[in-house]
């Protein structure tokens, strides 16, 4: 692939712009499914856990296709992987809108859409930012790429729940595919050059780009917190509207505190990826873990009204995606820009796995057990967990770079 050499009118600005667009669309699109479970479960009668599967195998396929999505863009550039996903993301919602029963709503909310999500999505994206960015730069580029797609993440809500209300949830997912299209004319942007990439330095085969980061145990132990953050995005964003139902608070009061979660995210993600081009990132990822502890255990133990409903949306905005830049800022000070879709989609393997869980566990152990108490305290189990594997990791460049010393990316 290209460096941060001249490309024309794609430069490293525009490849950002582009790049923190489609982000918003796709991340915003994924962000209001939520939404849909109520009104969906009602209208066909369906358990909660029909609608919690469907989402939590979204996130499974997501995680397992993104591997191989982040080879194809490290070899052929995003821009072709980007517009297959857009194209599947599309087709996804259509189906989705049209499902009728647990097994079409798997196979459309779930599968296809899970595709698409691979092809649009942070590493896929975020490798061609890094290959177009200085390093001393790419920590804070993508901070701003997922502060603009938490943007999309707090405008998409209240524009989605309105429409649900208004038009009904099967309009409401076609609205969403149309503007799914508008990813694939910003895919042109991130276009990419192979023939230059592949005079400027050789290609690595995939089982020594596989041996050097399995062999690491940084990687390790960055892949596993990433498991945790994965968890606790998707059960929140999946049940959080359905559990403040349950406490007797409005319906919109879930979309509010969802849009409140995108908006904080914004500061949230920019600062992450600001601090990160200073600090040690793994040792912002441990203060950040924690963090999230105290937040879920506040939550849970504090009474559920509107204001500390809003107060947690805030809260967890602020550490939602802001493990994004500097887990994959780590990745790419470690391993280097060259695979990095690779490497990065398979951390984010470990991001979809807790998310499949976090999904599905908590419709299966509502249905269990009738209340979603046992989640809330395995979330903080996990965060605590969670910041003390990133404690040991070290943002030291494998040999294969030159052994320099760490340096904030």
């Amino acid at each position: 692939m290209t460096g941060p050499a001249s490309r024309g009118w794609r430069s490293p600005a525009v490849i950002l712009g582009a790049g923190a667009l489609l982000l918003a669309i796709s991340l915003g699109i994924r962000h209001a499914f939520g939404l849909f479970l109520a009104p969906m479960s009602r209208d066909h009668g369906w358990t909660r856990e029909v609608f919690a599967f469907a989402i939590a195998l979204q996130n499974l396929v997501w995680g397992l296709a993104q591997p191989f999505a982040g080879r194809l863009a490290d070899r052929l550039g995003a821009a072709r992987v980007i517009l297959v996903g857009s194209a599947l993301y599309v087709a996804g919602l259509v189906l989705m809108a049209g499902a009728h029963s647990g097994a079409m709503l798997a196979a459309s909310a779930g599968l296809v859409i899970g595709l698409g999500l691979s092809g649009t999505t942070m590493p896929v994206v975020f490798g061609a930012i890094v290959r177009s960015t200085p390093p001393e730069r790419r920590s804070l580029a993508m901070g701003v790429a997922m502060a603009v797609g938490s943007l999309g993440q707090f405008a998409m809500l209240p524009g989605a729940l309105s429409a649900i209300e208004a038009f009904g949830w099967g309009a409401t997912l076609l609205g969403l595919a149309a503007l799914g299209v508008l990813m694939a004319p910003l895919a042109a942007a991130l276009t990419e050059r192979p023939a230059a990439g592949a005079a400027r330095r050789a290609v690595r085969p995939l089982r020594a780009v596989l041996a050097e980061a399995l062999a690491h145990r940084g990687f390790w132990l960055l892949s596993v917190g990433f498991f945790v953050c994965g968890f606790h995005v998707v059960f929140i964003a999946t049940h959080l509207p359905a559990f403040l139902t349950d406490r007797g608070l409005p319906p919109r009061t879930g979309a509010v505190v969802l849009a409140l979660v995108g908006l904080f995210n914004i500061a949230g993600s920019y600062l992450a990826g600001l601090l990160g081009g200073r600090r040690s990132k793994p040792g912002l990822l441990v203060g950040l873990y924690a963090a999230r502890a105290v937040v879920l255990a506040a939550f849970i133990l504090l009474p559920v009204t509107e204001v500390t409903a809003w107060a947690f949306g805030a809260a967890m905005g602020l550490l939602w995606l802001s493990t994004v830049p500097l887990t994959n800022g780590t990745v790419a000070t470690v391993f280097g820009p060259d695979d990095f879709a690779l490497l990065g989609g398979i951390v984010f393997l470990f991001h979809q796995v807790g998310a499949f869980l976090g999904g599905w566990l908590g419709g299966r152990l509502y249905v269990l057990t009738g209340s979603y108490d046992v989640v809330w305290w395995l979330s903080v189990g996990l965060a605590l967990v969670a910041a003390l594997l990133n404690v040991p990791v070290r943002e030291v460049p494998v040999a294969r770079l030159g052994a320099a010393p760490a340096r904030a990316t």
